[in-house]
């Protein structure tokens, strides 16, 4: 039994869920907050993740970002040495969708000659009446960029413990690839 830590960014624009995910995810669905205050500079959320199909485990110490341009030259530092990465727009706006592009650039900036695993993960699926990001077009964007991808209503307590177990997974998986390697070495 190995127990894990990563360092998780949580990124995306302002007011696209990710208190709302993570929260949710760390209560085990049991706290869905109606009335959220902006997050400014960076929220520590931190949670072990069992890794399906084994014995072992992964701490996530998940890094809930502002998404606001203010504080961008503070997450630099923060953003420092990540291990994976949660990459969340709002399926109702497409700005959000089209700026994680930018989000994208600048942890992988902090990651250079490096692959980091992550998820694109796509909010407010419960308000599908005002969609404008379609689900096909979000995916083969997550692809193209190899990312896996996701699509969640937290306020329904739909699918949003799937991007956290994914990046457990996907962890996990470069930390056996790793020992792997090292006994190959030996």
């Amino acid at each position: 039994m190995v127990k894990l830590a990563a360092k998780c960014i949580l990124a995306g624009d302002s007011a696209v869920g990710k208190t709302a995910l993570v929260q949710m995810f760390r209560s085990d669905g049991t706290h869905f907050q109606k009335n959220y205050t902006l997050t400014t500079g960076v929220d520590l959320v931190v949670k072990t993740v069992p890794v399906l199909d084994t014995n072992d485990s992964v701490e996530l110490f998940i890094f809930d970002s502002a998404g606001k341009e203010l504080f961008s030259e503070m997450l630099d530092k923060l953003w420092e040495s990540p291990n994976v990465l949660c990459l969340v727009y709002d399926v109702t706006n497409e700005q959000s969708f089209i700026s994680c592009n930018k989000w994208l650039e600048k942890v992988r900036a902090q990651t250079p000659n490096t692959s980091l695993p992550g998820v694109l993960v796509g909010t407010k699926t419960d308000l599908s009446g005002r969609r404008t990001v379609d689900s096909s077009q979000a995916q083969a964007w997550a692809l193209g960029q190899g990312l896996e991808f996701f699509e969640t209503s937290v306020k329904e307590m739909d699918n949003y413990e799937a991007p956290f177990h994914c990046l457990a997974k996907q962890f996990h998986q470069l930390y056996r690839e790793k020992v792997d390697m090292f006994h190959t070495l030996v």
